[in-house]
Protein backbone atom coordinates (compact mmCIF):
# COMPACT_ATOMS: atom_id res chain seq x y z
CA UNK A 1 0.00 0.00 0.00
CA UNK A 2 1.97 2.91 -1.32
CA UNK A 3 -0.50 5.16 -2.37
CA UNK A 4 -2.05 8.00 -0.13
CA UNK A 5 -5.24 7.14 1.72
CA UNK A 6 -7.67 4.48 2.95
CA UNK A 7 -7.53 0.97 1.76
CA UNK A 8 -10.18 -1.50 1.95
CA UNK A 9 -8.25 -4.89 1.99
CA UNK A 10 -9.22 -8.44 2.68
CA UNK A 11 -8.62 -9.75 6.43
CA UNK A 12 -8.23 -13.08 8.05
CA UNK A 13 -11.61 -12.44 9.91
CA UNK A 14 -13.11 -10.27 6.82
CA UNK A 15 -12.02 -7.46 5.39
CA UNK A 16 -10.29 -4.13 6.71
CA UNK A 17 -9.29 -0.33 6.30
CA UNK A 18 -6.10 0.42 6.32
CA UNK A 19 -4.88 4.01 6.51
CA UNK A 20 -1.85 3.76 3.51
CA UNK A 21 1.84 3.09 5.43
CA UNK A 22 0.17 1.64 8.59
CA UNK A 23 0.61 -1.94 10.54
CA UNK A 24 -2.97 -1.62 12.01
CA UNK A 25 -6.29 -1.71 10.57
CA UNK A 26 -8.17 1.60 11.67
CA UNK A 27 -11.39 -0.72 11.87
CA UNK A 28 -12.46 -4.26 10.97
CA UNK A 29 -15.69 -5.65 9.00
CA UNK A 30 -17.59 -8.71 7.97
CA UNK A 31 -18.49 -7.89 4.77
CA UNK A 32 -16.46 -5.69 2.10
CA UNK A 33 -19.85 -3.35 2.28
CA UNK A 34 -19.41 -2.48 5.52
CA UNK A 35 -15.61 -1.44 5.78
CA UNK A 36 -16.13 0.37 2.24
CA UNK A 37 -19.04 2.77 3.83
CA UNK A 38 -16.32 3.53 6.70
CA UNK A 39 -13.29 4.16 4.62
CA UNK A 40 -15.33 6.46 2.37
CA UNK A 41 -16.40 8.37 5.48
CA UNK A 42 -12.70 8.38 6.58
CA UNK A 43 -11.43 9.25 2.92
CA UNK A 44 -14.22 12.28 2.75
CA UNK A 45 -12.84 13.51 6.04
CA UNK A 46 -9.61 14.03 5.02
CA UNK A 47 -9.68 14.73 1.55
CA UNK A 48 -7.87 12.01 0.61
CA UNK A 49 -8.24 8.88 -1.73
CA UNK A 50 -10.15 5.38 -1.50
CA UNK A 51 -8.73 2.10 -2.62
CA UNK A 52 -10.76 -0.62 -2.72
CA UNK A 53 -8.74 -4.26 -2.92
CA UNK A 54 -10.10 -7.10 -4.42
CA UNK A 55 -9.54 -11.01 -2.90
CA UNK A 56 -6.40 -11.06 -4.61
CA UNK A 57 -5.42 -7.92 -3.19
CA UNK A 58 -4.99 -5.92 -6.49
CA UNK A 59 -6.75 -2.57 -6.37
CA UNK A 60 -9.84 -3.02 -8.20
CA UNK A 61 -11.68 0.74 -7.46
CA UNK A 62 -10.66 3.68 -6.78
CA UNK A 63 -12.42 7.12 -6.04
CA UNK A 64 -10.88 10.42 -4.79
CA UNK A 65 -12.06 13.00 -2.27
CA UNK A 66 -10.05 15.66 -2.42
CA UNK A 67 -8.76 18.28 -4.66
CA UNK A 68 -8.06 16.72 -8.24
CA UNK A 69 -5.30 18.79 -9.79
CA UNK A 70 -6.65 16.92 -13.11
CA UNK A 71 -9.93 18.45 -13.59
CA UNK A 72 -10.69 20.11 -16.46
CA UNK A 73 -10.87 23.99 -16.99
CA UNK A 74 -14.36 25.58 -18.08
Amino acid sequence: MTKKGQHVVPNADGWAVKRSGAGKATSLHGTQADAIAAARKIAVNQKTELYVHGKDGRIRERSSYGKDLNSPKG
